[in-house]
């Protein structure tokens, strides 16, 4: 493994819970390089996903966030000056695919469709990455993997992936997990009793139930990890809601005194 890659090693397991057999399939998907696409909710889990299977590869990843404004040159790569004179520099994308690293590209309809179009060499039987501006082929390393993800709930028609792009991956959806192992999982990260963490999911499960009748997301599994953390510190547990769960999902009255009003069933 080249020193370049190293530094994108996990070296401390990252913990995941597994629900259902995703880690059993996507070690079969890295076993023949198959490109992944992760979709579900935000804060459900698909990024802490990627991380522990990195980890369990024991591959590096380079992990993309990705936005609006990315061009196709931060992710291939782009010539850049300095007192020797221009030099070529790889973006994430070429440098996984070079030394043989997953590359995941997080939210990718937030990029330009133009953008994401650059992704098909690598993701068809041609495996390669062209760099036109500095004339090169880069064939993938024999251990790149690339892996996308989304949520497609959240998403308009005109941010979403073409189908000759979603054509070219396997799919894992991904979701909230059931309740006792959501709860679960806020115990673990969080250090609460499990009396506390399954209110805390409890809550949660109300919010959702309100998505697209006056939310646009309910509470994730991340957001219960910030009011559990909060909770652990000593914080009121109705205080740690209202700031953790409740404050950053709505700003319409009404919407938040419900929520309140789960809170304090609760708490």
């Amino acid at each position: 493994m080249s020193d370049i890659v190293k530094q994108y090693l996990i070296e401390q397991e990252p913990y995941y819970r597994p629900v259902a057999d995703e880690v059993e399939v996507y070690e079969a998907t890295y076993a023949v390089r198959m490109p992944m696409m992760l979709k579900g909710p935000t804060g459900c889990g698909k990024t802490r996903f990627v991380e522990h299977m990195a980890w369990k590869l024991g591959k590096p990843l380079i992990t993309v966030a990705c936005n609006e404004d990315m061009t196709a040159s931060d992710l291939v790569g782009r010539f850049l000056l300095d007192a020797n004179g221009t030099r070529w520099q790889d973006g994430p994308l070429a440098l996984a695919a070079r030394y043989g690293a997953i590359c995941y590209l997080d939210e990718v309809v937030e990029a330009r469709q133009d953008t994401t179009v650059v992704i098909h060499p690598l993701t068809d039987t041609r495996r390669a990455l062209p760099l036109e501006k500095k004339g090169e082929l880069v064939h993938a390393h024999p251990d790149f993997q690339l892996v996308i993800s989304y949520n497609p709930g959240y998403q308009s028609l005109m941010k979403d992936l073409k189908q000759s792009t979603k054509q070219r991956f396997g799919c894992l959806d991904f979701n909230y997990p059931e309740h006792a192992i959501e709860a679960e999982i806020v115990t673990h990260e969080t250090g609460v009793s499990a009396e506390v963490a399954d209110k805390l999911v409890s809550i949660a499960e109300r919010a959702r139930n309100l998505k697209g009748h006056g939310l646009d997301e309910g509470i994730s599994t991340r957001m219960l990890i910030h009011a559990g953390s909060l909770i652990a510190t000593g914080i009121d547990p109705a205080k740690a809601c209202r700031v953790a769960l409740v404050r950053p999902i709505t700003d319409d009255p009404d919407m938040r005194d419900a929520l309140d009003a789960a809170v304090t069933t609760y708490f």
